[in-house]
């Protein structure tokens, strides 16, 4: 399985969700996505796009950050 990550902690929206959909555009049915966020809104955000571009997601925290797992349904 192939895991891409993207961190994205420190960047402002919409430049996470930006960097999120240009890697989704990159992954096969059999990869991951990781993403790095440390902004409530932001995580909510990215979480919209999964959920819109039919992704399964697992939402982590990590001392202040966010981490969310996507995978392809």
């Amino acid at each position: 399985m192939k895991t891409i990550v993207i961190d994205a902690r420190g960047r402002s929206c919409p430049e996470p969700v930006i960097m999120t959909k240009q890697a989704i555009g990159t992954l096969d049915k059999s990869s991951e996505l990781h993403v790095l966020l440390d902004t409530t809104v932001a995580k909510e955000n990215v979480k919209r796009l999964f959920k819109k571009e039919g992704f399964r997601t697992d939402i982590k925290v990590q001392d202040n950050d966010f981490l969310i797992v996507a995978q392809k349904e």
